[in-house]
């Protein structure tokens, strides 16, 4: 597969996320939904954290908020960069074609939320109570590095109450499914999920040929 293909699909992920995610800050207030199917909404939410919604300063008192917000955006700039030569590691030495698909969509999903975290505090206004604005004259909601993750896609798929005889958790209201996320956010777990699926197809098929050659 060569670096052409891999550059289209990258570019194609970041364009959609990019896209609905902008459609979305500047036509949402935070928490506006619109219901699509009884198991699919468009709502609006804004990750400042890691997966889950998570966040360094969480795990300790030692760190603060801002702090924990930093370092997670370097960390995720560390990040693509491993990935970045991860990829042409794999396109330069002639991987499988699942490999090559899989690693550009992890650094597709990657970069596009990277671009949130970086730019998005000083391109957007704010959404709380209100519709953000792009590029607003008294400039955006944060600093650079400081932007927060815009997720939308939420699939309740059912809802129900645990059984009351489980400890801690029974009698209490849970949905199926909870969390909320975005284009870059699949592109990166389907990526991940073709790699574990086709670990063997991926890795093994690489050995043979490293051992043949």
């Amino acid at each position: 597969m060569s670096l052409k293909k891999s550059i289209f699909i990258i570019v194609s992920v970041i364009l959609i996320d990019q896209i609905s995610k902008i459609y979305v800050k500047t036509h949402f207030q935070l928490g506006d939904s619109i219901k699509v199917f009884s198991w699919f909404e468009i709502l609006f939410i804004e990750n400042d954290g890691m997966a889950w919604g998570a966040k360094l300063s969480d795990f300790t008192s030692l760190i603060s908020d801002k702090s924990a917000k930093l370092i997670l955006t370097l960390f995720r700039l560390l990040a693509i960069l491993g990935i970045g030569y991860w990829l042409y590691s794999v396109i330069k030495d002639k991987g499988s074609k699942t490999l090559i698909v899989s690693v550009s969509l992890i650094f597709a999903g990657a970069l596009g939320n990277i671009i949130d975290s970086v730019f998005y505090g000083l391109l957007f206004g704010n959404s709380f109570n209100e519709v953000a604005l792009f590029l607003p004259k008294n400039g955006g909601y944060a600093n650079l590095f400081y932007g927060n993750v815009v997720d939308m896609l939420h699939f309740p798929l059912w809802t129900g109450v645990f059984p009351r005889w489980l400890p801690i958790i029974g009698g209490k209201a849970f949905t199926f499914f909870e969390p909320v996320f975005n284009i870059a956010d699949m592109a990166i777990s389907t990526g991940v999920g073709v790699l574990i699926l086709f670990n063997k197809r991926v890795f093994l098929n690489k050995k043979n040929s490293n051992f043949n050659n």
